[in-house]
């Protein structure tokens, strides 16, 4: 393994470092455009059907509710990531950093919430009844809505400052954090799924309960998709085209070999020669 260390050096003018070029900018261009004009409409109409009452009501589809304002808002960050991509509007840049923690952390959060209520309608359900009334969702939903403001903060901050090891350790804990969650209650939803409901016998033991059902897919979809992450949108390193990096080597033959190999300077691709 190599060890790479940085001489904050450079000699050559470069763009910014979280400024993606080539084919890479490229590829992400057309994603976010993608994610800005299915997302958004989609999300609206889920709103709006909620709202209107068409679907299963706003007291039980009120975490749903919350998670497309927060997909919303998530679509008109990928708008503002296109548009830094111009110039004369790069400096929404910073705005792009402060909404990236409802995609970070609002989502999984409330995927989180809505695992836990499919959890407890299947296992707990007497607990689910007693928590069933639309002020304790709202309770819970405001604490999200607190903790991914939080969030965006953090984001903008380390961001800005390019404190990317704590960036990446807070994204990491969460990550986790989250997964952890949905893929418990993954594992109790299933084993529920498998035991038979008091008073069921003979044939209706053999048949699947269609809630325990819908709530075992749902909860799997969820699960499934955070863990497949996303792509870094941000550099995973402080290392600039025209900085010298030295190279520690480690395998030496012999203890009067050197120590470290460079330095080298890490050259500039020909995007940022422009």
């Amino acid at each position: 393994m190599n060890n790479f260390t940085v001489i904050f050096t450079s000699t050559v003018s470069t763009n910014s470092i979280l400024q993606p070029s080539g084919l890479l900018a490229s590829v992400r261009q057309v994603l976010h455009g993608i994610n800005f004009l299915f997302g958004l409409p989609t999300h609206s109409y889920v709103i709006w059907l909620i709202i209107t009452g068409t679907g299963s009501g706003v007291a039980s589809g009120f975490f749903n509710l919350n998670l497309s304002v927060c997909e919303i808002v998530s679509c008109l960050n990928s708008l503002f990531s296109v548009l830094t991509y111009f110039p004369w509007l790069s400096s929404l840049k910073n705005v792009t950093f402060f909404l990236m923690g409802f995609a970070i952390t609002g989502r999984p959060l409330f995927q989180s919430l809505m695992c836990v209520e499919r959890y407890l309608a299947v296992v707990h359900p007497v607990t689910f009844l007693k928590f069933k009334p639309l002020r304790y969702r709202v309770i819970c939903c405001t604490v999200v809505w607190i903790i991914t403001l939080g969030s965006c903060l953090c984001c903008m901050l380390t961001l800005l400052f390019f404190h990317l090891s704590i960036h990446l350790c807070i994204n990491s804990f969460e990550f986790l954090l989250f997964f952890s969650i949905q893929l418990f209650c993954l594992v109790a939803v299933l084993r529920a799924l498998k035991q038979s409901g008091p008073g069921e016998r003979g044939r209706e033991r053999e048949e699947e309960n269609p809630m325990k059902r819908r709530a075992l897919h749902f909860i799997l979809i969820t699960t499934v998709k955070a863990a497949q992450g996303k792509a870094a949108d941000i550099p995973l390193h402080d290392i600039q085209p025209g900085d010298f990096v030295v190279i520690k080597d480690l395998r030496r033959k012999s203890w009067k070999a050197r120590r470290s190999l460079g330095p080298f300077q890490v050259p500039a691709n020909n995007a940022q020669r422009e």
